[in-house]
């Protein structure tokens, strides 16, 4: 007989799933609803959402059941195969034939379902720890998104170092979820060819807005008033002398209702809307700019070359974002980074022209990390062949290296400037340079001087830095009084050449 008695009723179908290789997959099935069901729950109870929640509870635990069935179907159709073909069951290999009563049998079946359980459990703490590992930064930066190595490395250094990834760059809801990974399907495919642009520049126009971003832990609408700033510079001289700037920066606000509207922050005032045109990727030229105020008065301004019809360009309404561009991902210029260095003690400011020659090493340009630190280290060993000094010296010139330079990701201060300020870039001065009329061809754009954003209550060293002024004293770079306001035309974050 081809078939064993009652082989073709429903418990005689039934009985071919008692094989070994169903019954795993049966077990598989298992564990995948019990993942299904817990990350859900796990969900459904977290203090925030996980925006790959989607992926782990909808793909990858289906994944797993659906490749538990097909063992299930697999082993009924090797188990009927065996039945038609005449294969007595000892001779099939895979069938579940089990008797309690038997001691080797009883052994068995604890073992298979102490080693279920076993399973299960492993599903669980499995589940749990990939659904905290896939909303880590260390999974966004190092085992996904490694051309993102330098913004990962800027993000640890950074005054957003606790935020995690996903809270910026996807957001809450499955809406953001499924554009976000279907933008990066493209990612990953120019990934797996190597063909990606380098440096990785932001040229996504559906970027979230600060509202859904910034807004979500920045009060928008808070008052500032006047913050204190102080900035300790030091010169590239012998002494590497110091050149501190205390002044107040007039942030002020941009809520009526809260504070007068004044300040830096006046840009944001809810009465208001400011519109522009960029005509670069980094928004570094703008050649026109639209405010409309509260009583729905609009002026234009416009740079003296630009002629064009605006309908033809795109128009970006004004948000935080295009002030405080990098506000986790700051890549320092070299002079920013040795001051830094030189105000914390980090690099001994007693050094003989510390700050120039390590500016100078760092500035200069190179192919790989590795040879990058070989050069560094050579030039500085060169120009202090007889100080003990030198291997700290050296040690912390690539560290800041490491931690701000990228030379095969093309990645520094200057493919990625901050417009904040105006000192290395144009910054403010992209909009407050002066030179973007009105139609009268007269009016200018407000806050063009020094003293429409910050006022310098102290500057210089020793004597000279306290001789404080609430009014304001007028910039002096160095020992000469500056009246030119663009900053970015002679700085670019390394040493002036004289």
């Amino acid at each position: 007989m081809s078939e064993e008695p009652h082989s073709t009723t429903i418990l005689g179908r039934l009985n071919r799933l008692r094989n070994w290789l169903s019954l795993a997959g049966m077990v598989l099935c298992a564990s995948a609803v019990f993942a299904f069901v817990l990350l859900v729950a796990v969900d459904l109870f977290a203090t925030h959402a996980n925006p790959y929640m989607g992926i782990l509870a909808y793909v990858v635990a289906p994944m797993f059941f659906f490749m538990g069935l097909g063992l299930v179907v697999l082993g009924y159709f090797l188990e009927s195969r065996r039945i038609r073909k005449g294969v007595p069951r000892k001779e099939g290999g895979l069938v579940l034939s089990v008797d309690l009563s038997r001691k080797r049998d009883r052994q068995m079946m604890a073992a298979f379902v102490l080693g279920s359980i076993g399973f299960l459990l492993l599903t669980a703490f499995g589940s749990y720890e990939t659904y905290h590992l896939m909303e880590s930064n260390t999974f966004c930066g190092q085992a996904c998104h490694t051309p993102m190595e330098p913004q990962f490395s800027a993000h640890q250094h950074s005054a957003h170092a606790q935020v995690d990834c996903v809270a910026c760059h996807i957001g809450p809801g499955t809406t953001a979820y499924i554009r976000t990974k279907l933008n990066g399907v493209k990612q990953l495919y120019h990934q797996i060819r190597g063909d990606f642009n380098r440096p990785i520049r932001i040229l996504n126009p559906n970027l979230r807005l600060a509202q859904e971003t910034c807004q979500t832990c920045h009060w928008s609408q808070k008052h500032f008033g006047d913050v204190p700033k102080t900035f300790k510079r030091f010169l590239a001289d012998e002494e590497n002398t110091p050149f501190t700037v205390q002044m107040l920066l007039k942030v002020g606000g941009s809520d009526p209702v809260r504070g007068p509207v004044e300040g830096i922050h006046s840009h944001m005032n809810v009465s208001n809307k400011i519109e522009f045109i960029h005509s670069d990727d980094e928004r570094l030229e703008i050649p026109w700019v639209r405010v409309t105020d509260a009583d729905g008065k609009v002026t234009e301004y416009r740079t003296e070359g630009f002629t064009d019809d605006i309908s033809k360009h795109q128009i970006r309404t004004m948000d935080c974002m295009d002030c405080h561009n990098r506000p986790a991902h700051e890549f320092l210029s070299p002079n920013d980074a040795v001051d830094q260095a030189l105000a914390t003690g980090r690099i001994d400011p007693s050094i003989p022209w510390a700050k120039k020659n390590v500016v100078t090493a760092l500035a200069a340009p190179y192919s790989t990390r590795e040879e990058a630190q070989q050069k560094i280290e050579e030039f500085l060993r060169a120009e202090y062949p007889d100080d003990k000094r030198v291997d700290a010296l050296i040690a912390e010139a690539k560290k800041i290296y490491a931690t701000n330079f990228f030379p095969e990701m093309k990645a520094d201060w200057r493919a990625h400037p901050d417009h904040i300020g105006h000192k290395d870039t144009n910054g403010c001065f992209r909009c407050h340079d002066g030179t973007h009329f009105a139609s009268d061809g007269k009016t200018t754009i407000k806050g063009s001087d020094c003293n429409a954003c910050h006022i310098i209550t102290a500057q210089g060293a020793g004597e000279e830095l306290e001789k404080v002024n609430l009014k304001g004293h007028d910039f002096f770079h160095l020992d000469s009084e500056y009246l030119e306001p663009n900053c970015a035309e002679c700085h670019n974050g390394q040493i002036q050449e004289e």
